[in-house]
């Protein structure tokens, strides 16, 4: 990966925004997208989008939500101990002794999540998962009041962890899922915006996918784009414990995840397909039978109707404080995106059926 491109990934993983407190991340994403872009846009919910050769006829979306999962300070007991809920789908029991940063209206304050030592938890509570009611954080306060005077009710909370290089070009952070897409559709932006496109291309950093797809279905309602691409996280099986037969063969490394389904776009998925094939780009499918989850699913059924498609990158771990991607799979996405994005032109047709009929007749 470019040096450039690897510093601009690093200061997205480090900035932190929860479901609704995604300022910092966006702040990075504008300063990216503004090389290549006159005026970058930000809309009432905080969506970020960039657009390059607007004017033209035929318009494609790329969203990658920038949001992540974290946690909300619900309340404070007398001792000055947090509770707390969660943002999005954490799973409890990667909670317990993490490291936290509580993001006060005075600035960060450090805590730590507690729970009772199993030294004295009994043996029934031994064999129960932890409930999230039961945890809260630590930061060492020595009451309620002087709790307050750092942290109040409502405040986001995001666990305390930075991304590290693994071996062959692996890295490990919180928030791949998803600034690894809002990563992709910004530096997609930025090689398209080179290369003269004969379509219309906004990129969009989404917000709100962990609470409802909501940044994604307001962006596309405002685009109104024909062909709406989501980039997110996509699950592998290659660690132990998962079963192949349900969740597919994917890989870490070895390129990005096309789906296909009834969420996607059949001349849409054919031609990232075609495409992937063409340039000699890796890749991967998904089966994807039902709703994907993402910010395909909002995109749609935007207004009319929207071609969409869903490009994944493989993750280990996801929605722990420690997912793992590959550099390689993330230059890869950008790669497909890149070349799908610039074999486009306003004579494509996206109706099913009528796609094929088009092209014999320009034969």
């Amino acid at each position: 990966m470019r040096k450039d491109r690897l510093a601009f990934l690093e200061e997205l993983l480090a900035s932190r925004g929860p479901s609704g407190f995604e300022e910092q991340p966006q702040a990075v994403i504008r300063e990216r997208m503004g090389t290549v872009c006159d005026d970058v846009l930000t809309d009432v919910h905080g969506n970020v989008m960039g657009g390059v050769n607007t004017g033209a006829s035929l318009r494609v979306m790329l969203a990658g939500h920038v949001d992540e999962i974290g946690l909300m300070v619900s309340h404070i007991d007398e001792n000055g101990y947090l509770f707390f809920g969660s943002i999005g789908g954490f799973d409890v029991t990667v909670l317990p002794g993490q490291r936290v940063i509580v993001h006060g209206e005075k600035g960060p304050v450090q805590g730590v999540i507690g729970r009772k030592p199993i030294h004295v938890l009994t043996d029934e509570e031994r064999k129960q998962l932890p409930k999230m009611e039961d945890l809260f954080i630590d930061i060492g306060a020595e009451d309620a009041k002087e709790a307050g005077k750092h942290v109040r009710v409502s405040d986001a909370v995001t666990i305390d962890a930075e991304a590290k290089r693994l071996l062959n070009g692996l890295m490990a952070s919180r928030g791949f899922d998803d600034r690894s897409g809002a990563f992709v559709v910004t530096e997609t932006l930025l090689e398209v915006a080179k290369r003269k496109p004969k379509v219309a291309l906004w990129s969009v950093s989404t917000v709100q996918e962990e609470v409802g797809l909501r940044g994604a279905r307001t962006s596309a309602y405002g685009i109104d784009p024909h062909v709406g691409i989501a980039v997110d996280v996509g699950f592998t099986s290659d660690y132990p414990g998962i079963d192949k037969r349900k969740l597919g063969d994917n890989k870490v490394g070895a390129g990005p995840i096309i789906a296909r389904g009834p969420n996607i776009n059949p001349v849409v998925f054919e031609g990232l397909s075609r495409v992937a094939k063409a340039k000699k780009i890796p890749h991967q499918f998904e089966a994807a039978p039902r709703a994907t989850g993402t910010d395909a699913n909002a995109i749609q059924v935007s207004r009319a109707g929207v071609a969409a498609a869903l490009i994944s990158v493989p993750n280990r771990y996801m929605h722990s404080p420690n997912e793992v991607c590959s550099l390689k799979d993330l230059d890869n996405c950008i790669r497909l995106l890149t070349e799908y994005v610039l074999s486009l032109s306003a004579r494509d047709s996206f109706i099913p059926g009528r796609a094929k009929a088009a092209k014999r007749r320009r034969k």
